[in-house]
């Protein structure tokens, strides 16, 4: 099975992550692809992140209908904070059989060169979706990077996070199982 690992905070999972999830599980040779929710991003701070557990039963409420899509919480039991190339090396023991691709937006391919092992990381397939202002390939020779004719998406979590606490509604941005369990959490404000 063709797997695409499509890594993030989700804090909280927005239609945007579904939409750019599922169009490419749709128009690509993958099967599914996994949101592999990520206790810590060595990258991000930590302080405005929902508990994990948190965060993943957002994403199982979000994609609850999904055939394309599965939520993942690999990196739970992993040591923090995570790094993609171990996640990896760990899911390719684990499931042998499949074979796993990245997924990631232009502006995180910008950093690749900040990840850990990120050399390592150049021999997955990494399908990458535009991000506004990071149009630019820094790795055009490597021919394992696909760069996806998709349309931008200027959504973000930190734009939502945000709305929520002045108290405005993002009923139509987030999933409606999932904003309705935002609102009776009380979460975000």
């Amino acid at each position: 099975m063709k797997i695409g690992l499509f890594f993030g905070s989700f804090n909280p999972i927005h239609n945007g992550h579904l939409i750019i999830a599922n169009y490419i599980c749709e128009t690509t040779h993958l099967n599914k692809v996994w949101l592999v929710v990520s206790p810590q991003n060595p990258l991000k701070q930590k302080e405005t992140l929902l508990r994990d557990y948190d965060r993943l039963h957002l994403i199982n409420l979000a994609i609850e209908d999904s055939k394309n899509l599965k939520a993942s919480n690999i990196e739970f039991k992993m040591p923090k904070p995570s790094y993609t190339i171990d996640t990896l090396t760990y899911l390719k023991e684990k499931y042998p059989k499949h074979e796993f691709s990245l997924i990631m937006g232009s502006d995180n391919l910008v950093t690749l060169h900040k990840w850990k092992n990120y050399e390592k990381l150049l021999n997955y397939e990494i399908l990458v979706y535009k991000r506004r202002g990071f149009e630019e390939n820094p790795y055009p020779k490597h021919s394992n990077i696909r760069l996806l004719d998709f349309p931008y998406l200027d959504l973000s979590a930190t734009f939502i996070r945000e709305n929520i606490r002045q108290g405005i509604s993002m009923q139509y941005f987030i999933p409606e199982a999932a904003w309705k369990y935002i609102e009776e959490m009380n979460w975000y404000k």
